[in-house]
């Protein structure tokens, strides 16, 4: 039995003209009910022939997606594949003939940085996250995003350069129309790697923390280095969303104020952990600080004018006072080095003055 049943697109010799409905087929997707099928076949029905061809060859094959929007179907972990995208939206792709791209496969795989080049010059739909540790196939068959990959890993391997890439990818196109199914085309060739894709990639900034690798990171005046960091961080984005809003300038100002201090209070603590030869770690518990920090602020981010003022202020004077609480009863307990416990009191000071600050504005604002 041929794989790939329907199939269109590039080589433009066959075409599928008429789309069947799922239902009519008596095929229904696989782990699909009907109220749910008939919610996704109602997103479908509105979008442009192709990307529905599209949408329902991979309903076919894989079930019903894990996201259905009116722009687009995602299915999770089906396959090889760590994700399958059908867009709504199509693009125009001259290579190798000009086509639409609207499906896209992506793959667990790192890319190399000395063969970055190379890829983007083989082929411009081709896309890939090194950080994510992933790699995207993008075109109107899948057969053809797996020629796709299939080529790109011989890329990264050495087995040919961009311009025999491209090459192959079109001789390779020419046996599909002619119904050969060329092996690159039906099945990856490799097996992506589950794990060790990621990359988070390397500090450049100096004094940097870096990620605990087990308990013995955990301990002492790396981790207060790292909370201290954090709190900084926090207090930094919190005062940049503030500059974005409409506020009375005393609030503006005082929102500024914040921003300045405590990034020079973060390079500072950058600094000595350098001076020391401690560096900064980012622990389960400085993580958690900077997650408790970010869910605070997503309350603030619809706010504008005084509404924003007033939480922002509050929100102020409940960070503020429970920082000075963290470095009474635990930080400045726990520091070990001197210099640690100077920059502690030095940040005590600062902390408690923008406290201080905080409540008096907001006493103004209900006079």
């Amino acid at each position: 039995m041929h794989p790939t049943p329907l199939r269109t697109g590039l080589a433009g010799l066959l075409v599928v003209a008429v789309l069947i409905p799922v239902a009519v087929a008596g095929q229904q997707p696989r782990g699909a009910s009907h109220t749910d099928l008939a919610a996704v076949q109602k997103i479908v029905d509105g979008w442009p022939n192709r990307p529905k061809l599209g949408a329902m060859q991979m309903l076919e094959k894989y079930g019903l997606p894990q996201e259905a929007t009116s722009e687009k179907l995602v299915w999770h972990n089906q396959g090889p594949y760590m994700r399958i995208n059908v867009t709504k939206a199509e693009h125009h792709h001259d290579f190798p003939k000009p086509h639409m791209d609207y499906m896209e496969h992506t793959i667990a795989y790192q890319v190399p940085a000395d063969k970055a080049d190379a890829l983007a010059e083989y082929d411009g739909s081709l896309t890939f996250d090194r950080t994510r540790g992933e790699m995207s196939a993008r075109c109107d068959l899948e057969g053809h995003n797996i020629l796709t990959l299939n080529l790109a890993h011989d890329v990264v391997m050495g087995k040919m350069n961009a311009d025999a890439a491209r090459k192959a990818f079109g001789e390779n196109v020419v046996d599909d129309a002619k119904g050969k199914y060329p092996p690159y085309t039906t099945a990856l060739r490799f097996e992506p790697k589950k794990q060790g894709v990621m990359f988070a990639d390397m500090p450049v900034i100096p004094g940097s923390p870096k990620r605990a690798m087990g308990d013995a990171d955990a301990k002492g005046d790396a981790e207060i280095l790292g909370l201290v960091g954090a709190v900084n961080d926090n207090e930094i984005v919190a005062a940049m969303e503030a500059g974005k809003k409409k506020l009375s300038q005393p609030v503006a100002d005082y929102a500024k104020m914040l921003h300045m201090e405590h990034g020079m209070n973060l390079e500072k603590t950058l600094m000595l952990g350098q001076k020391i030869n401690v560096t900064p770690m980012e622990t389960a518990e400085v993580d958690k600080l900077r997650v408790k920090g970010a869910g605070e602020l997503a309350m603030l981010v619809p706010l504008d004018g005084e509404k924003f003022a007033a939480a922002y202020l509050a929100a102020m004077i409940k960070g503020h006072t429970e920082v000075l609480d963290m470095i009474d009863n635990q930080l400045l307990k726990r520091a070990l080095n001197e210099a640690v416990k100077a920059h502690l009191t030095e940040t005590r000071g600062s902390v408690a003055k923008h406290l201080a600050g905080a409540k008096q504005l907001q006493a103004g604002s209900t006079r």
